[in-house]
């Protein structure tokens, strides 16, 4: 009868059909092999965050200290941004036809900083990576102005923010590349609203780091044909009992923003362990099951995908050119529970609990 079984599995295979013996397979687990015996692993904290960009009047940049001191106590010896790097950014824009609006929505513009300094993005690069290899143990005022000036020419804003906290403020001003017009947008960057500078960068300079790693990724960004259908599709299947959940939550707690500790309690309710199911199913569960004949829900949910892969083989590089340390990484809640399941895959990762980091 082994004939027979090997003709049903050929008939499966051709006509899309399962059988018991495919559903035998698993793939390789390469979370259970975990490693090195000798030497410290890496430690992965993945701090969800409301976008401060969108936090209402009440909201003070101060109301974060709670937050960033129970942060600080944890360590971290690099911290990773949802920011798109200065790198791709540049690639983007030689594209405009697919990531135009990409770059208007986030990336930095260089171009006074290129004014300033007489640098391009590949060459102000270079030369940060090369200050940065060849950095002294104490490092001057002046040299510090001049990398925050190489940063911003190399389209890193959030790199250039964390050198001018760590600068005397009597030492914040023009010089070694910084004119006047690059002077204001760094002070202005020191009070906006957004969790990679108010929380990320400034962890950064309270805990003597010389930077931060932007590891978002928008290039599985393309145009939609048909956006007006697309967008409908899409808020239909948003319009669900879980996500009017969330709304409540996160009105409730936006409430509370006078309250003592307010941010804090935020932060502790965004990272719970079962916030993760319930973002799938007002999200990405919903988008998945929406019965459109163009399938915008699976689009969607392939882009989604897609876009946290990329951003977590962005800290997975991180990782690899420090092993063994404890590394911090500040963005959306939404792709907290994708990014600790896909790092959790790898060897030499321990994914730490963000709720009890806060506690």
């Amino acid at each position: 009868m082994r004939w027979l079984s090997r003709f049903l599995v050929t008939i499966a295979a051709l006509s899309g059909v399962s059988v018991a013996v495919a559903q035998t397979y698993h793939p390789f687990d390469t979370s259970q092999l975990k490693g090195p015996r000798s030497g410290p692993q890496n430690q992965l904290l993945v701090l969800g965050s409301t976008h401060l960009s969108g936090m209402p009047a009440t909201f003070r940049p101060e109301q974060l200290n709670p937050v960033l001191d129970k942060l600080a106590a944890w360590r971290p010896q690099a911290i990773a941004i949802e920011a798109v790097s200065g790198s791709q950014c540049d690639f983007m824009r030689h594209y405009p036809d697919r990531y135009k609006d990409s770059v208007e929505s986030y990336c930095w513009d260089p171009v006074p900083a290129a004014k300033a300094t007489g640098l391009d993005v590949p060459a102000a690069t270079a030369a940060w990576n090369q200050l940065i290899a060849t950095w002294p143990a104490a490092p001057l005022p002046a040299d510090r102005r001049r990398l925050a000036a190489l940063f911003l020419a190399g389209g890193e804003s959030a790199c250039a923010l964390v050198q001018w906290l760590r600068l005397p403020e009597n030492e914040r001003h023009v010089g070694e590349g910084l004119d006047t017009a690059l002077v204001a947008m760094l002070e202005r960057l020191r009070t906006r609203n957004d969790e990679s500078l108010l929380i990320a960068a400034a962890l950064a300079a309270r805990l003597g780091l010389e930077r931060v790693y932007a590891m978002d990724d928008h290039t599985a960004d393309a145009p939609v044909a048909d956006e007006k259908s697309y967008e409908a599709v899409i808020s239909k299947a948003w319009d669900n009992a879980a996500m009017a959940k969330r709304k409540a939550r996160d009105a409730a707690l936006t409430a509370r923003l006078g309250q003592r500790g307010a941010m804090l309690a935020m932060y502790r309710e965004f990272n719970r362990a079962d916030q993760a199911k319930l973002i799938f199913t007002s999200d990405f569960g919903a988008a998945l099951e929406e019965p459109s004949a163009d399938r915008f829900g699976r689009g969607y949910v392939g882009y989604w995908e897609t876009r946290n892969l990329r951003m977590a083989s962005n800290i997975r590089d991180m990782f690899a050119m420090q092993p063994g340390i404890r590394g911090l990484i500040v963005v959306g809640a939404s792709h907290k529970p994708y990014l600790e399941r896909y790092l959790d895959q790898m060897h030499d990762m321990t994914v730490i609990d963000a709720e009890g980091v806060l506690r």
